[in-house]
């Protein structure tokens, strides 16, 4: 993993609240979250971690200077992946397009700390299996008239966690998968970092 250089920003660093990313693809999601953040004042995105070392998200992580890890799925459940993530002592974690389930020992250690963002209304179109364009494709086959996202907090099931917002849009001129994506891509954008930052920053 990237270190930080020591300096005054690293002195900085170590009083804000601290997000650790997630994620197992393009990171769009990951990017959008990074310039939310980029400035603030008191919360910082620490670290990107993935399952998969071809992952575009690596490249966006790199452009904005923030440390990556690669793990594989052996690293994740032995404990690996659990004590790097106790070394960035982070105060949200949070799952932009991660496929893995979280192990149990991860979950208990952070409760409440460990937020993901899914592509349909929960509980509908979710579970195991269920994600990105195959949500879309079963959406269009089942003939919705709305879809939307779900941001939740992780427990050890697959999408059961607790809800903490859902935003609905219209699908009824959607023609393809790819159509709904790019509506359900534009409601993550606008709301993942607000929420995000209501979560750390509740009063604010």
């Amino acid at each position: 993993m990237t270190a930080i250089p020591y300096s005054f920003e690293k002195q900085c660093y170590l009083h804000m609240k601290k997000i650790l990313l997630f994620a197992s693809g393009t990171g769009s999601n990951v990017e959008n979250i990074i310039q939310h953040f980029k400035n603030h004042h008191d919360i910082i995105v620490v670290g990107i971690y993935t399952n998969n070392p071809n992952a575009k998200v690596l490249d966006k992580a790199k452009n904005h200077n923030v440390p990556t890890l690669i793990f594989n799925r052996e690293q994740l459940t032995d404990g690996f992946v659990f004590d790097k993530i106790a070394e960035l002592k982070p105060d949200l974690i949070v799952l932009a397009g991660f496929l893995w389930k979280m192990p149990e020992e991860i979950v208990k250690a952070y409760p409440n700390k460990i937020i993901n963002i899914h592509p349909a209304l929960l509980p509908k179109y979710g579970g195991k299996g269920m994600y990105g364009i195959k949500v879309h494709q079963t959406v269009l086959e089942n003939k919705e008239k709305e879809t939307g996202i779900t941001i939740h907090y992780v427990n050890e099931d697959y999408d059961e966690g607790e809800f903490i917002f859902q935003q609905k849009v219209a699908i009824e001129d959607c023609k393809t998968p790819e159509d709904v994506a790019n509506k359900i891509h534009e409601l993550e954008h606008k709301h993942f970092p607000i929420i995000i930052e209501k979560i750390l920053n509740p009063n604010s």
